[in-house]
């Protein structure tokens, strides 16, 4: 299947399922349904849909919602179902991948085959994962903005996106502003948020007695506790002088701000992958077990994240890594990361591996992400802060405090949760030997000068997958 490797990842929301768009459509004439970020629905009468690129496809919804050129960068079209999603190249017939679907489950996910067949995928307008960040702050269309807004929203509200409480708390004023309006004191009060405060934080943290409550006595923050506290962050926000008279406009600059503060996360904008991770050894008996993760990756890094816990357990730059990946036919489908580490002070490569049958897709990504970036000329840091700054409704990033130092932050790598192989640079083995793997040195990483990956020795800069 041509070109269906790109990028695929774990699914999303659970109210999103069962959408169909291109599955139950003939060749003549038909409505092709498009969903966007806040599950809206664009309608499209399109001829010959079987030969239909994905291009074609694109620039007909651009039409349609009247966006500007660069949502042909900012965006993509997807193929999203419960079990599996997949961003579709410009090359790509969505007909065609759609009735291809069953094979793709089956070769990319575990799916039961009762799911498998029952499962349906739903054509979605999404962000791009390729593009940049720097580039989106250069954007002022508000209904791009809008865009990227609802669907970062999505990912913050259903804890795709990992976020320590009180950027919980910032974002949702951020929403509050948005969906209410500006702040009014003593309107709406606590109790009000309080009937859907849902609509304005992860639903892990609106859990009475061990959410809010419970993540800030661990995290010992001063900030309010419940709806107070989203109150209380309601209240800062802050307003843009002459927008109030166009409601619309003036809703621009908090659509910026909030990207600009989910720009602080490590993975926003990533693909996401479903595997697993094996628990460390505990207990008498030394039973481990396996834990469920998703696997993010962007343009700056992969990180792997708790599922259940919704917290990073490793974050790493291209630079900081190398990785491999191997297939049913080797031995079994896993992503293997490679990385600095030491153990009981020796300085050690550590191996991790991640079981997924998606580790391809995964390997496949992160060449690719590591290709543009050395095709790329990064953004210069005046360049950063001056559209950083741009951004009203938060005080400048320079001024906050970097969530990465946060200590406990839920975005800091967890490594002492790891079950890792570890070995010196000479391949002399600590703890145990990697299967049909003990003296391997990954190829796979991004080859830069001033990298700070340093125990591995690169033999060659990129392998062609």
């Amino acid at each position: 299947m041509d070109g269906t490797e790109d990028n695929a990842g774990q699914p999303g929301p659970a109210d999103r399922s069962h959408r169909s768009s291109v599955s139950s459509v003939g060749a003549r004439a038909a409505d092709v349904l498009v969903y966007l970020a806040d599950d809206t629905v664009v309608p499209l009468a399109m001829e010959n849909l079987p030969s239909l690129t994905a291009h074609e496809l694109h620039q007909t919804v651009r039409e349609v919602l009247q966006l500007p050129d660069v949502a042909l960068d900012a965006f993509a079209l997807w193929l999203v179902s419960p079990l599996l999603e997949v961003q579709l190249k410009p090359k790509h017939q969505p007909y065609k991948l759609g009735r291809q679907w069953q094979e793709l489950l089956l070769r990319f996910t575990d799916a039961p085959d009762d799911d498998v067949a029952m499962d349906e995928p739903s054509l979605q307008f999404r962000r791009n994962v390729f593009f940049p960040k720097r580039r989106e702050l250069q954007i002022h269309d508000k209904e791009v903005l809008r865009l990227l807004y609802e669907e970062a929203k999505s990912n913050v509200l259903a804890a795709r996106y990992p976020c320590d409480v009180e950027d919980c708390e910032a974002l949702g004023a951020l929403v509050c502003r948005v969906q209410l309006g500006p702040y009014q004191p003593g309107q709406p009060t606590a109790c009000a948020l309080r009937e859907k405060l849902d609509s304005f934080l992860p639903a892990h943290l609106c859990k009475r007695g061990h959410g809010l409550f419970a993540a800030l006595r661990g995290r010992g923050t001063k900030a309010g506790t419940g709806e107070q506290g989203l109150l209380n962050a309601y209240s800062r926000v802050k307003e843009v002088a002459g927008s109030e008279s166009e409601h619309e406009a003036s809703l621009s600059p908090h659509y910026r701000a909030y990207l600009l503060k989910c720009h602080e996360l490590p993975f926003y904008g990533s693909a996401f992958f479903h595997g697993e991770i094996d628990k460390p050894a505990q207990g008498f008996l030394h039973r481990g077990g396996q834990k469920p993760v998703s696997v993010a990756i962007s343009l700056e890094g992969v990180h792997v994240i708790d599922s259940r816990e919704k917290h990073v357990l490793l974050g790493l730059r291209f630079q900081e890594l190398s990785w491999d990946h191997t297939s049913p036919e080797e031995e079994e489908s896993a992503l293997w990361l490679e990385f600095d580490g030491d153990s009981e002070g020796t300085p050690v490569n550590k191996l991790l591996k991640v079981y997924s049958k998606q580790a391809e897709l995964m390997s496949s990504l992160i060449e690719y992400c590591i290709e543009l970036s050395q095709a790329a000329e990064p953004a210069t840091p005046q360049e950063s802060a001056a559209g950083a700054a741009s951004a009203p409704g938060n005080s400048p990033p320079a001024t906050q405090r970097p969530q990465l130092r946060r200590q406990g932050s839920v975005v800091c790598s967890r490594i002492q949760h790891l079950s890792t192989i570890d070995y010196v640079e000479e391949g002399e083995q600590i703890k145990r030997v990697k299967p049909k793997r003990s003296t391997s040195f990954f190829s796979r990483q991004l080859s830069l000068g001033q990298g700070s990956y340093t125990v591995v020795q690169p033999t060659e800069s990129l392998e062609q997958g």
